[in-house]
């Protein structure tokens, strides 16, 4: 997971250079799908060919409302949401995203409140602090900690001065746009989770959605704009861009998260997604000019140690869970064995009265 976080990270910014430079973020969506079904594909074929469960008219229809709520709904939103405000507050508003799973999952069975518990406490106080802290400490800054970056990059700070006149960016729009994709995300994460239950086969089960999400995408992105030359991937940063986002951020994000959530559930995964603000303040210091400020330490280090607390109570809820089947497990083979027992001792003695009569 923490891996997937710095893959959006990058993401973030290659994404927001891209549309600045011109790319509708229509295509910009419809390309990532492409590239990731390209290089899923093969690894599904080879690896899951022979082990991957029998496909089910059910379980064909959840693909598809993976594919619709997971990546077209969600990315749509997303980057359209990004093109009007900023990568800082679009990794901002996206974490909501625990708080939202968090929501979702109780009354679905996928999570526990536990609250008389120190490990729901802990998982509850984690998601809290993860989504509230982010949130908050987002808007404040404080003295400058650390300048500008002197390693910054050139190329971004060129297209940031050419578009800055020719695009005004929509603080109403954007940052609605971006929660919307936030809750679609977390609603894939659910359909996901209910999924993997009975079809654990993540390289297949990407390889399909995105395979889905590539028409739906391409649909989408030819009614936007009618215009070929609108689907060119010059200058370079939007071929980059795209085959980024499809490879790193949709082909490897989707198999790794669907992994997870078919073996830690879909809260873990959700809650690991404030630590992408952290990466992007650090690229963003890095390649953009953006200064660290004090905010930035504080947020950084409350989200890691809310992210601790929140993966540190799912841990014993999940040992406690494991213990309780062990348990029962156990009780089991002890009743089927003191069964067979009184079988055999029957057995036994009938035996032995059989052999009396005879005599």
């Amino acid at each position: 997971m923490v891996i997937v976080q710095v893959g959006y990270a990058g993401m973030n910014i290659l994404s927001k250079l891209a549309m600045d430079s011109g790319m509708n973020p229509f295509i910009h969506v419809a390309y990532r799908q492409v590239f990731a079904t390209i290089v899923i594909a093969p690894f599904a074929y080879f690896l899951e060919r022979k082990t991957s469960p029998r496909m089910t008219l059910p379980i064909f229809f959840r693909m598809f409302l993976c594919s619709i709520f997971g990546i077209t709904m969600n990315q749509v939103l997303y980057l359209v949401g990004l093109h009007n405000s900023t990568p800082t507050i679009a990794c901002a508003l996206t974490n909501l995203l625990p708080a939202v799973t968090f929501i979702l999952a109780v009354p679905f069975g996928l999570e526990s409140v536990g609250i008389k518990r120190k490990a729901g406490q802990a998982k509850i106080l984690g998601t809290v602090v993860c989504v509230g802290g982010a949130m908050l400490l987002s808007l404040y800054h404080g003295r400058t900690l650390i300048g500008r970056s002197s390693i910054h990059w050139k190329y971004a700070e060129i297209i940031e001065k050419e578009t800055s006149t020719n695009h005004a960016n929509n603080f109403i729009l954007g940052p609605f746009l971006i929660i919307a994709s936030t809750v679609s995300w977390a609603i894939w994460f659910i359909i996901q989770a209910r999924m993997s239950e009975k079809y654990a086969a993540p390289y297949t089960t990407s390889t399909l959605i995105c395979l889905m999400a590539s028409v739906q995408c391409g649909i989408i992105g030819f009614c936007a704009n009618h215009n070929i030359s609108a689907w060119s991937l010059t200058p370079w940063i939007r071929a980059f861009s795209s085959i980024y986002g499809g490879i790193v951020c949709t082909a490897v994000a989707f198999c790794l998260m669907s992994w997870c959530i078919q073996r830690k559930g879909p809260l873990y995964v959700s809650v690991f997604n404030p630590l992408l603000l952290v990466i992007v303040a650090i690229l963003s210091w890095g390649l953009l000019e953006e200064k660290l400020y004090v905010g930035t330490v504080v947020r950084s280090g409350l989200i890691v140690m809310a992210l601790y607390a929140a993966l540190w109570g799912k841990n014993k809820e999940m040992n406690a869970k494991n213990n309780a089947e062990e348990d029962r497990e156990e009780e089991k083979q002890e009743a089927v064995k003191s069964d067979l027992e009184m079988q055999f001792s029957g057995l036994s003695n009938g035996n032995h009265n059989l052999y009396t009569i005879r005599n």
